[in-house]
This record gives C-alpha cells, structure tokens and sequence, in this order.
C-alpha cells in the first residue's frame, strides 16, 4: 500500500486548506485511512477515520472544523479544514490499515502505531 499526501501550505489564521491522501496497492477492499497530526516533542494526534464502507470518526477535540470525505479518483481521501489556527500547525500523516475494526469508538485514532502503512506527510502552517 502507498500513500501520497497533498494540499499543505502556509496559510493565515482563519483560512482554509483541503488535504488529499492519494492511496494505492489495497490488495482487498476493506481499509480504514486515517489523519494523524505531528508536532515535534508532541505525540501524534488522531484526528478522523474513514472506512471502505463511508464510515467516518472524528476526536472530540478536532470535531467540527475538521471533515473527511472520499474522493472521486482511485482510492482518495480528502481532509478539508476551516478556520485555522496556530494550534493546528503541524505535519499531517495519513496512514491505511487493512480492515474495520480501527472504526470501532474511533480507536484506531487512539493506536496509530496499528497502523502499517503511512504517507511522508504534508506540512500545515498557521501563521500571519
């Protein structure tokens, strides 16, 4: 499984960005991509799920700016963000694993390290 991440830049407070996570090589049809961001000397932070099936799952803390949704082209997933701040400057990841079971109460969220397959991220900066 490979996975191309898109769509960061610098961007002002209050604006807007939609990441992509272009994924290829599923040897079956059941997958879960999620969104991960990193800081440095941070822990990796969950942020949304989506499954094969058009399941979504979002952390409490990211819910309601953040949306995920499915792309039209191959196996896409889109991360759009509205509002931006500096709290969400950081390196975004996507990552794919095999399955449904990371849905579950969002804890694939919780485990990134279950995931196997990871993308080379994408940097968001907030700034003005």
């Amino acid at each position: 499984v490979q996975l191309v991440e898109s769509g960061g830049g610098l961007v002002q407070p209050g604006g807007s960005l939609r990441l992509s996570c272009s994924a290829s090589g599923f040897a079956h049809g059941q997958w879960t991509i999620g969104w991960f961001r990193q800081v440095p000397g941070k822990v990796r932070e969950g942020i949304s799920l989506l499954s094969s099936d058009g399941r979504t799952h979002y952390s409490d803390v990211r819910k309601g700016r953040f949306t995920v949704s499915s792309g039209d082209a191959g196996i896409t997933v889109h991360l759009q963000i509205n509002g931006l701040n500096a709290e969400d400057t950081g390196a975004y990841f996507c990552a794919a694993e095999y399955g449904l079971g990371y849905m579950a109460d969002g804890w694939g969220l919780r485990h990134p390290d279950e995931f196997d397959y990871w993308g080379q991220g994408t940097q968001v900066t907030v700034s003005s």
